[in-house]
């Protein structure tokens, strides 16, 4: 079915892409910002989350690298590590017909992984400043071939303390490649940073009251601090919310809220930067996929997380800037769909909640804690919905489940798999051209292979009696 994306000259490996993640028309920073991409143009773009703008740079990135250079021709740079997986699970969907490959570079992860990624052919890298700048100073990011740089998020990066690596990085960087800088706000330090390393760019403004106002309902309760763990759970009672995403400003209160809502039997997660790399990662896709209902997070699980079906979020506590407000409630009304925000503040934050009116341009709803009666009376029916088992959302691989089969062969570098072996071994199957191999990722022990076209089963059947690199390999379907 043609989509509104037809009318840019995109490859039919990335239209297809997008009508199998169902892109069904671009949202307005898409709508500007894509053509002057296409066009070779710098771009300096004021957007909000859930603006949809990941995929703006992320769709034109994919048909603008060369697939037949080895070397990475774009990097991305994130704030936070969850913000530069997601990143790179959105752009490696859009390019996933046209075979990009597009490794994640961040902290807390194995530095020789990465490593051994990168020497595999690469077109776009995605990674937090502090490791992107690790492997280039290391040479293991080859930057020779790099046209493209997208700086993500680039308020969080002052925030975070991460424009003098961010500028470090572009001195590595060949020449001045076309540069993509995209924040929710423009202090005067980002101007600068724009004006600096940015050729005559075409400025973007998407206005930010369709996040705020028109989708998400405001709520707020004036509650001591020693009150708010019960008006938590009195909330979630009286408001039965399908998923929602607790705030809080540290790790100990996290760590606080989630033991305390798990000690009532509510079962929940919980995320913050004091977390295992791999467990945060696990919590997120357990969330995302709707195995549990509620997830307690500091800022970091904020910026950028795309998660479509969160219907609340609570401030535990008030925010300590006022923009982390804004991105804290862009995590519910996504996509078009209504939101619920309630937000906790103490007396002696009464005025902090009034600038925050101000500053969002929008008006809270003031309630008044409920009583124990009403409480009583929607206990029933929120117990029902704790028995009840959260609907699995979808991975996004899962919309090419159809056409692409991922398989796993249970050999890697340990054994000196290469790329090559693999094609050669698949290609040399009846039916079956290079044009039906995907990407190919060769770990320590293991190698994962993308097989598409439909043919994933024809080549599955051979490959169990057929030798890849001189022995008989155990390959087996991985789901998407």
């Amino acid at each position: 079915m043609p989509s509104s994306f037809d009318k840019y000259p995109l490859s039919k490996e990335i239209l297809s892409a997008l009508r199998q993640l169902d892109y069904r028309a671009p949202t307005p920073v898409q709508e500007k910002v894509i053509p002057e991409i296409l066009a070779g143009r710098d771009v300096l773009a004021k957007s909000q989350t859930g603006s949809g703008k990941t995929a703006s740079f992320g769709i034109p990135l994919c048909q603008l690298v060369q697939w037949d250079e080895n070397k990475p021709q774009a990097l991305v740079l994130a704030p936070t590590r969850e913000l530069a997986i997601q990143v790179k699970e959105d752009i490696f969907h859009i390019g996933r017909y046209k075979r990009i490959n597009v490794p994640v570079l961040f902290g807390r992860s194995p530095f020789y992984q990465q490593a051994h990624a990168l020497r595999q052919k690469t077109h776009i890298v995605v990674g937090t400043p502090g490791r992107v700048l690790d492997h280039m100073e290391r040479k293991t990011l080859d930057t020779s071939a790099i046209k493209y740089l997208v700086i993500d998020e680039a308020d969080e990066m002052l925030n975070m303390g991460f424009l003098e690596q961010v500028k470090a990085i572009i001195a590595h960087l060949p020449g001045h490649p076309v540069t993509l800088l995209f924040s929710a706000t423009m202090p005067k330090e980002i101007e600068r940073l724009a004006k600096t390393y940015l050729r005559n760019p075409v400025r973007v403004e998407i206005k930010a009251k369709t996040i705020t106002v028109d989708r998400i309902k405001q709520t707020c309760f004036c509650t001591e601090e020693a009150e708010k763990l019960r008006r938590l759970q009195e909330v979630l009672v009286l408001q039965n919310p399908d998923s929602c995403i607790v705030f809080c400003n540290t790790q100990e209160k996290v760590d606080t809220v989630h033991q305390g809502l798990t000690g009532s039997g509510i079962p929940c997660g919980k995320i913050h930067g004091g977390m295992e790399q791999d467990d945060r990662i696990a919590v997120m896709n357990q969330f995302r996929r709707g195995a549990f209902r509620y997830l307690v997070a500091t800022d970091v699980a904020a910026r950028g997380i795309d998660i479509d079906h969160v219907t609340h979020v609570v401030n535990y506590d008030m925010p300590r800037a006022k923009e982390h407000y804004v991105h804290r409630i862009g995590r519910t009304g996504r996509n078009g769909r209504k939101g619920t925000a309630v937000t906790f503040y103490t007396k002696a934050e009464t005025q902090d909640a009034w600038d925050l009116q101000e500053y969002t341009n929008s008006r809270w709803f003031y309630v008044l804690p409920p009583s124990r009666e009403l409480v009583e009376r929607y206990r029933s029916a929120f117990e029902k919905t704790l028995a009840r088992k959260p609907d699995f959302k979808p991975e996004k691989g899962a919309a090419f489940s159809d056409s692409i089969t991922k398989i796993h062969i249970n050999a890697g570098r340990k054994t000196k798999m290469r790329p090559v072996d693999v094609v050669g071994t698949i290609c040399s199957i009846r039916g079956i051209t290079s044009n039906d191999i995907g990407i190919i990722d060769v770990q320590n022990i293991s190698t994962f292979v993308d097989i598409l076209n439909s043919k994933g089963d024809i080549v599955l059947k051979a490959l169990q009696t057929r030798p890849i690199k001189g022995r008989p390999r155990r390959v087996s379907r991985v789901d998407l």
